[in-house]
């Protein structure tokens, strides 16, 4: 089990990232690359992009093993902003930081020539390094960015509903069962025990699509605190192909009806009452709020939502007894 420990200033500090973290997603979604079950979320995901990549899993699989540590410096602060910050970020690395973490690989001893070279700060391997992530990252997880995005929108959704109803102790209970908010320390699942004291840093909560049952932080306790969790994924439907990206994402609805000339197109595609559903659902709402808005009864505000939701327009998470679109 990881334990977090707040103290009040770090309540006051306590945040989510503003959106996906390019290189998080990479790394983690490399995880799931490697998986073999069958499954719904990430099985149709695993056969495209294994299907696009050239190479670059082979090279990538001694740095970031199946399971346990990878080097916290594969995933920089500048991941937020986007994958060309975090490679930059990348190539500031410290040569001393660089040794001191691919140390802590497992078969370290066993690496390949080029990881060994760059534990000695060799600019050349790290060019290689930096090239080889970027190949991945467009070949695997830029394809699907869209539909990441909006997975991970919805989230950010919820968690705020839950932190203006009921402050820090609100946000911090509404994280998944994984985690459990028992002031003033969050209780992780997580595969070796530890305490991570934060020290006034605050906490930095960064909503995941490709990480899978437990959340993730540095192993490093001194970097600013992050907390890496699971969003909740919909339990139909696959991660659409690049051709098949959502056209309108947690956030865009209200973006549409700011002109009433879009609003009446939107209409004669999909029906008024639905093209209604979709610009009061963008800020997020729930099943009985949606109903209230539009001017439905429950029953119908809920079927409405469904049929968006099949055609991938529309993500709904459950929060608590209630389920939030």
């Amino acid at each position: 089990m990881l334990r977090v420990h707040f103290s009040e200033l770090d309540l006051a500090r306590l945040r989510m990232a503003v959106r996906p973290d390019a290189l998080w997603e990479t790394v983690l979604s490399f995880h799931r690359l490697r998986e073999n079950r069958a499954e719904t979320v990430y099985g149709k995901w695993r056969s495209e992009a294994r299907n696009r990549l050239n190479g670059e899993a082979r090279l990538l699989a001694p740095l970031i093993p199946s399971r346990g540590y990878f080097p916290d410096f594969l995933t920089p602060a500048e991941g937020v902003i986007g994958c060309d910050a975090a490679m930059s970020a990348l190539r500031a690395i410290s040569g001393e930081r660089l040794h001191s973490e691919l140390a802590g690989l497992p078969a370290a001893r066993t690496l390949p020539g080029w990881i060994r070279d760059l534990a000695q700060g060799e600019r050349r391997s790290l060019d290689r390094l930096i090239s080889t992530l970027r190949a991945y990252h467009q070949a695997a997880v830029a394809p699907y960015w869209p539909h990441i995005q909006a997975r991970i929108e919805a989230d950010r959704v919820a968690r705020g509903r839950a932190l203006l109803d009921g402050g820090a102790d609100g946000l911090l209970g509404s994280l998944p069962p994984t985690m459990r908010w028992r002031a003033p320390v969050l209780e992780v699942d997580y595969p070796v025990d530890r305490d991570l004291w934060l020290r006034g840093r605050g906490l930095l909560l960064l909503p995941s699509f490709f990480c899978r049952g437990t959340p993730v932080t540095f192993r490093n306790p001194d970097l600013t605190p992050v907390l890496v969790y699971p969003v909740e994924h919909a339990r139909r439907g696959l991660i659409p192909r690049p051709e098949q990206r959502p056209a309108v994402t947690s956030g865009a609805g209200a973006g549409a009806g700011s002109g009433s000339g879009s609003a009446q197109t939107l209409g004669k595609l999909v029906g008024q009452t639905r093209s209604a559903v979709l610009l009061e659902v963008g800020g997020g709402c729930t099943t009985s709020e949606l109903a209230r808005r539009v001017g439905v009864s429950l029953a119908s505000a809920s079927q409405h939502a469904s049929v968006l939701r099949e055609a991938g327009l529309v993500h709904t998470l459950r929060q608590g007894s209630a389920v939030l679109h």
